[in-house]
């Protein structure tokens, strides 16, 4: 099926846990929901799922559903926040962590029958650089990079940085700042990673702003809803949409490269 459109798949990541994807993810997809753009969510840590709970929804049904043939895709979104839909993943199940490359590939390729529903996918992924993780950000369009100020989250993005760039020869990354002070400290952060990356390899990284550390996302965490969603006017809230103002800009592959079909094959492929 091909689609005058093609969907953008950003895939929001960082090596390190507690670095705040998922909270990324999803707010991301709100401001961009804010914007007019159809977007799902995907919570792809298949074993740790959590989407779910920072945002207090109950799904009947997750991607093992799916996997085991029970049910469809389009069975198992659930509304989110601002318009957009969950694609919830199941948690503590080792067995999810463990996919055959056909098996995410079948998971996968579930999101065609999504067919003109849906503009931007945006994929959390799990922590770390399990085959997992490396299967969708190599299927991916855009990898949005999140980094924290603690020397473990510059040395685990270099290390996701280094391994897809040496052995799928993925060149470029966007990066985020999360829970920092000021714009200035995000650009020292992200000089730190910039440096340590020029002198060792051949990528190119873009740096796309920060979040603030806001007192706004913790009580949004707390009381389960996505900060865009609770505090609008919240300084974090305001990041996000600068946030996704870039993300519109960013340039849609040409077909077929921007569907999800592309998608499915890259996953195939790895």
């Amino acid at each position: 099926m091909s689609k005058a459109r093609p969907v953008q798949v950003i895939a929001v990541s960082g090596g390190k846990g507690g670095v705040g994807k998922s909270n990324i993810a999803v707010n991301l997809g709100v401001a961009l929901s804010e914007k007019g753009r159809r977007v799902v969510v995907l919570d792809a840590d298949l074993g740790l799922a959590n989407i779910d709970v920072l945002l207090g929804i109950t799904a009947q049904r997750n991607l093992q559903d799916v996997l085991s043939g029970d049910c469809e895709l389009r069975d198992v979104l659930v509304d989110g926040p601002g318009g957009i839909r969950i694609v919830p993943a199941s948690s503590g199940t080792q067995r999810m962590t463990q996919l055959s490359t056909m098996e995410h590939a079948g998971l996968i390729n579930a999101f065609s029958e999504l067919g003109d529903d849906i503009d931007v996918l945006i994929v959390d992924t799990a922590a770390g650089i399990s085959e997992s993780v490396v299967s969708f950000l190599r299927a991916s369009q855009e990898i949005l990079l999140v980094v924290c100020d603690e020397p473990t989250s510059i040395t685990d993005a270099y290390a996701l940085i280094k391994l897809m760039n040496r052995d799928y020869g993925i060149d470029r990354f966007r990066i985020l700042a999360n829970q920092v002070r000021s714009d200035q400290e995000g650009r020292h952060l992200f000089g730190k990673l910039a440096r340590v990356t020029e002198r060792f390899l051949d990528v190119a990284l873009q740096y796309v702003g920060i979040v603030p550390f806001d007192e706004a996302v913790r009580k949004a965490v707390q009381r389960q809803r996505a900060v865009l969603d609770a505090y609008p006017r919240a300084k974090a809230s305001n990041a996000f949409r600068s946030l996704a103002e870039q993300v519109d800009q960013w340039p849609l592959p040409s077909s077929p490269r921007g569907h999800l079909e592309f998608f499915v094959e890259r996953l195939v492929e790895a």
